[in-house]
């Protein structure tokens, strides 16, 4: 199978109207009602596959917070790692960092986790369903008690966002909000660390990214 070209792919953002434009939206809505809700001081931010950064970016830019956050967000794409470098640089965002390597491992976490809020957009689509359900399950041990957690995943060919729900509710996650948008085929999960949140484990494998062909 071809690799994808990714930097092509996030084009789709900048198209009016595209379901992608809209996804983007909702989930930089949710990550700024995040943000207001913390308390104040520091807030520590991971974000996984992180493409060119749009969503924490695009929430910085203006937000009145953007002095507390602290960032690390992890893209293999080399590509689309140089473009989101480039727009912390442009506007001006000393305490984010731009990782190039694989999301799917703890360790490219390391010193940024336990974290406030964690950014899953863009991966599901990509995963297995079985390596979706590990992945969840494993998401307490990146969280600080009542981290919010944002993810992504389409609705189409046998919608599995309502099975994805649960699985977080039986990883000690409460769900803030889930979203849709009329008949555009995405859903964004909006999640609360309620339950335990087990100790910070390098080294392990939290998902094996390409387990699924459906895409982002």
């Amino acid at each position: 199978m071809d690799t994808p070209n990714w930097v092509q792919w996030h084009e789709r953002y900048d198209e009016p109207g595209s379901a992608l434009r809209h996804r983007l939206a909702v989930v930089r809505r949710r990550i700024a009602e995040a943000v207001d809700a913390m308390p104040a001081g520091p807030v520590t931010a991971i974000s996984m596959c992180a493409g060119q950064g749009r969503d924490l970016l695009g929430v910085l830019a203006d937000h009145p917070r953007r002095a507390d956050v602290r960032a690390r967000l992890v893209e293999l794409d080399p590509d689309n790692a140089g473009i989101a470098q480039r727009t912390v640089r442009s506007l001006g965002l000393p305490d984010v960092q731009v990782v190039l390597g694989d999301a799917s491992l703890s360790t490219a976490y390391a010193g940024y986790v336990p974290a406030d809020l964690v950014l899953v957009c863009g991966v599901f689509g990509s995963l297995s369903d079985d390596d979706i359900r590990r992945a969840v399950r494993e998401l307490p041990r990146l969280c600080v008690p009542g981290a919010t957690v944002v993810w992504t995943r389409h609705r189409g060919d046998g919608d599995l966002t309502p099975t994805i729900r649960e699985w977080f509710a039986g990883a000690g996650f409460t769900e803030v909000a889930f979203d849709t948008a009329g008949d555009l085929p995405f859903g964004v999960g909006t999640h609360r660390l309620t339950g335990p949140a087990p100790s910070y484990r390098p080294g392990m494998r939290l998902f094996d990214f390409g387990s699924a062909s459906d895409g982002p």
